[in-house]
C-alpha cells in the first residue's frame, strides 16, 4: 500500500492528509500551485498596482504558511486563502491611503466632462474605468471581476466569499451608482457609456 508522502493529491482532503502526516512542505506546495495566481489577480483588482500586488501576495502566502498547522477545516482551503489575502489588501490600502493625498473627485470630473463633447471609444472607457474606481470598495471589486477580469458570479462568488445571489445584487448596485455618477456627470445616454464596460 503507498504511503501518503507517495500518493498525488492536490485536493483539498488530500492537502488535509498530508497536514495529518506531518507534510507541511509538500501540502503548501500543492496550495501554491493550485492557489498562487488566483491570489495574485485578487490581489491586483484590490489593489490596482501590479507591484504592490506580487508584494501583498507574498505576504499572505507567507501568513498562510505560518497558519497552516492551525487550519482547522470549518473553510474550504480556497475560501481561508481568499480571506487571509483579502486582508492583507485591505491592510495595504489603509496604509497606502495614510500615506498619500486622497485623490481629487474635481479633477476626475473635469476630466470625464472633457470628454463629453465628442468622445472616442477610447475616451469614454478610460474615463468610466475612472469612475468605478471611485466607487465603494464592494462596488469596485465586483465590477472589476466580473467585467475587466471576465470572471462568471460564481468566479467572483468564490474570490470575494460571498454568496451568488449576494454578488448579481452588488453588481446591480454598482451599475444603479455606476448611472447615477454618469447621469450627475451631466452624461445623456447613460446607457452608450455603460456600453463600454468591457
Amino acid at each position: 500500500m503507498a504511503s501518503v508522502a507517495g500518493r498525488v493529491r492536490t485536493d483539498d482532503d488530500g492537502v488535509v492528509e498530508w497536514l495529518r502526516a506531518g507534510l507541511r512542505e509538500r501540502a503548501f506546495g500543492a496550495l501554491l500551485d493550485r492557489y498562487e495566481a488566483k491570489v495574485y489577480r485578487l490581489c491586483c483588482a484590490m489593489l490596482r498596482d501590479a507591484t504592490l500586488a506580487q508584494d501583498v501576495a507574498q505576504e499572505s502566502w507567507v501568513r498562510v504558511w505560518r497558519a497552516l498547522d492551525g487550519y482547522d477545516g470549518r473553510a474550504s482551503f480556497s475560501t481561508w486563502i481568499y480571506t487571509i489575502a483579502r486582508n492583507r489588501c485591505r491592510t495595504a490600502l489603509e496604509r497606502r491611503r495614510a500615506q498619500q493625498a486622497v485623490i481629487d473627485a474635481e479633477a476626475t470630473a473635469d476630466d470625464v466632462a472633457a470628454t463629453a463633447d465628442a468622445p472616442t471609444a477610447d475616451d469614454r472607457a478610460a474615463a468610466l474605468r475612472r469612475l468605478v474606481d471611485q466607487l465603494p470598495e464592494r462596488y469596485r471589486l465586483a465590477l472589476t471581476l466580473y467585467y475587466y477580469e471576465e470572471r462568471s458570479v460564481g468566479e467572483v462568488a468564490e474570490l470575494l466569499a460571498l454568496p451568488e445571489g449576494t454578488v448579481k445584487v452588488t453588481l446591480h448596485r454598482a451599475r444603479a451608482a455606476l448611472r447615477g455618477m454618469l447621469q450627475h456627470q451631466g452624461m445623456n445616454d447613460v446607457r452608450q457609456w455603460l456600453e463600454e464596460l468591457p
